[in-house]
């Protein structure tokens, strides 16, 4: 959302001169879906066929799916990395049963569970694998800390990125969930010899053409040259100057796993070139390397005093002079770091300009009407039993006499004896790794065994993992994120019985869902809800103890399997709004309820969460 995107006008002729030169283009249509979203993205679809052309579109909202179908869109579906398809159970299924071409897989991943991906590829779906650039410090799709702390959704493109800021535990402060960039470099060649692995991808976005030129040619480099010694030399120049993060490897190797939170706290994105020198009222840098004209400085960060964005005038030599002026008046003080940000050659800008003139630009009349209205289905005509679910971690003795939930959890072997339970509904895992699919199948499948029909799937490709699913009362969680109803259609025919709509909604798109659902819906109506699921953790940060945001918002961490849980201090609680959402028509109302840790003590605050803002 804070990019300067391209308009389809503008892509038109970019994606007619790459097709002449023999470039694919793949357009990112990748963001949750609300209900009122749906026309305007089934316009854009239209426009993108008549004039763009793209060979592919990178989707995370299964809505595409049957959009793609009402407006005619002929190139293939690539299911992005915010999709979750993260163990090799799901790939048959996402390309049988929903018609994915590409499956882009998670950061998290090591080499040996990107084999066994590979090596369940069914035929005709191919992988796409991260090797290089910005992380998140969640599983992507499984964070909410943006929406939460700042209203705006990370799964719709607006994320404010909390985890880049400084946190406070124990009297420590530092920036304990901030990633430095993935950097595969020269071990991106043991992914050669993988045929179902299509692309290598390098994020990019919001980044400038020094970046995009200097990666890129790093890793053909790599790809093509990457054992020769001479050749790899330059390519890992090629990256220290792209003005990225400090790289790391992250769990590429899984006998060398590389923790990507920096133990000393710097993953700001530049090349460092220095610090502040000089008296308070006219302060200046001595360059580590020489400055051109037109490059872009950052001085300091966001949220730590003075900091700002300066763009260089004039050349300065390597050891020389630059006095900095920022634009806000503010005089930076000594010490503060600055770094290197983007830049702009000469001949890179003889490259692009010499490109300019060969694009056929569309006019206006050649653009497409806007005359797109989206099909919905039918709702459901028969009354759906309500429910009121409590889910636990552990055993819910507490709650005799109410419906309860259970979360699964491959590290606890005592949950098998509890699959007896009748009353039970089973939470699966919003993340299944794939070292972890046979046994949460193996215990899905005892429970089917056993008569149980109460199942919560928290990814739509779960359903893979129960041979049958007929007979089963089996809901998509709200780890789905399920925000509008052509999603909430496309999970129907995979055995779905009803749907936990997303968390993050307000209340004209939980209104706007209910009326026109294929399936009954359900709500998260109280309990603790994450700001966010990660692989990994810094050895800075201990589990189970509070810290706290520079603003004084409260969380901690918890481990559950093999992941860390962030929660905040306060619940969600819509718990006044059940009867309005029970008359609209919701039926299942669900109370997630977790364990506090010593020390932590919930606040009392009004747990509307998004309800008056709507989803932004």
């Amino acid at each position: 959302m804070e990019a300067k995107n391209f308009t389809v006008e503008e892509l038109a002729p970019l994606s007619g001169l790459a097709h002449e030169k023999g470039v694919q283009v793949f357009v990112a249509v990748n963001s949750l879906l609300k209900q009122e979203d749906l026309s305007s993205a089934g316009n854009l679809l239209v426009q993108l066929e008549r004039l763009v052309k793209p060979d592919g579109l990178i989707i995370q909202d299964i809505a595409l799916v049957d959009l793609v179908k009402q407006t005619g869109f002929s190139g293939e579906l690539h299911l992005s990395t915010l999709a979750n398809a993260s163990f090799p159970y799901a790939l048959k299924l996402v390309k049988e049963q929903l018609g994915i071409n590409r499956v882009v897989l998670p950061r998290e991943l090591s080499i040996d569970e990107i084999k066994a991906l590979a090596a369940a590829c069914p035929e005709n779906l191919t992988l796409e694998v991260f090797v290089h650039g910005a992380l998140c410090y969640g599983v992507s799709g499984r964070c909410y800390w943006s929406s939460f702390f700042g209203g705006k959704s990370g799964l719709r493109g607006r994320c404010v990125q909390p985890c880049r800021r400084l946190y406070t535990q124990g009297g420590k402060s530092g920036r304990f969930f901030s990633c430095m960039d993935l950097s595969l470099d020269v071990l991106s060649r043991v992914l050669l010899p993988l045929p179902e692995i299509s692309a290598w991808k390098i994020e990019g976005r919001k980044k400038g053409p020094h970046y995009v030129y200097y990666t890129v040619s790093a890793y053909k480099i790599l790809r093509d040259r990457g054992d020769d010694p001479a050749s790899k030399k330059n390519a890992m120049e090629l990256l220290e100057w792209a003005l990225g993060r400090k790289g790391t490897h992250y769990n590429f190797l899984p006998q060398r796993p590389w923790n990507p939170v920096s133990s000393d706290g710097q993953t700001g994105s530049g090349l460092p070139i220095g610090r502040i020198q000089g008296p308070g009222q006219n302060p200046y840098l001595v360059p580590s390397e020489e400055l051109l004209p037109g490059d872009h400085l950052r001085i300091g960060y966001e949220d730590e005093g003075v900091s700002g964005l300066l763009r260089v005038g004039k050349f300065v030599p390597k050891k020389g002079r630059l006095y900095i002026k920022l634009s806000s008046g503010k005089k930076p003080g000594a010490g503060v770091p600055v770094f290197l940000t983007d830049r702009r050659e000469k001949a890179l800008d003889e490259m692009m300009s010499g490109i300019d003139g060969e694009m056929k630009k569309p006019s206006p009349e050649d653009l497409p009407a806007l005359m797109f209205k989206e099909k919905l289905p039918k709702k459901f005509n028969y009354k759906p039993v309500v429910y009121e679910v409590y889910v636990h971690r552990n055993s819910p003795d507490s709650y005799k006499g109410k419906e309860s939930g259970l979360w699964l959890d491959v590290k606890d072997p005592g949950q098998t004896a509890k699959i007896g339970d009748n009353s039970l509904w089973w939470w699966l895992p919003p993340v299944i790794w794939p070292d972890e699919e046979k046994e949460i199948k193996k215990m899905a499948s005892i429970a089917v065994e056993k008569g149980r029909r109460n199942f919560v799937l928290n990814a739509p490709w779960q359903t893979a993992l129960f041979d049958l699913t007929k007979g089963l009362n089996i809901w998509a969680g709200p780890f789905c994120n399920i925000s509008n109803v052509l999603a909430v259609k496309v999970l129907q025919p995979l055995g779905f019985s009803g749907v936990i709509a997303s968390p993050e909604l307000g209340r004209e798109d939980y209104l706007l869902l209910i009326k026109k659902s294929p399936l009954p819906l359900g709500i998260i109506i109280s309990g603790n809800w994450p700001l966010t699921i990660s692989r990994v953790i810094s050895d800075q940060v201990k589990t189970e103890y509070p810290f706290v945001s520079p603003k004084g918002e409260q969380a901690w961490v918890k481990r559950y399997g093999s992941n860390f849980w962030i929660y905040p201090n306060w619940k969600i609680d819509l718990t006044d709004k059940k009867e309005e959402l029970r008359k609209a028509g919701y039926s299942m109302f669900v109370h997630l309820n977790e364990p506090l840790p010593p020390g932590i003590e919930m606040k009392k605050r009004e747990g509307w969460w998004n309800w008056d803002l709507s989803l932004s």
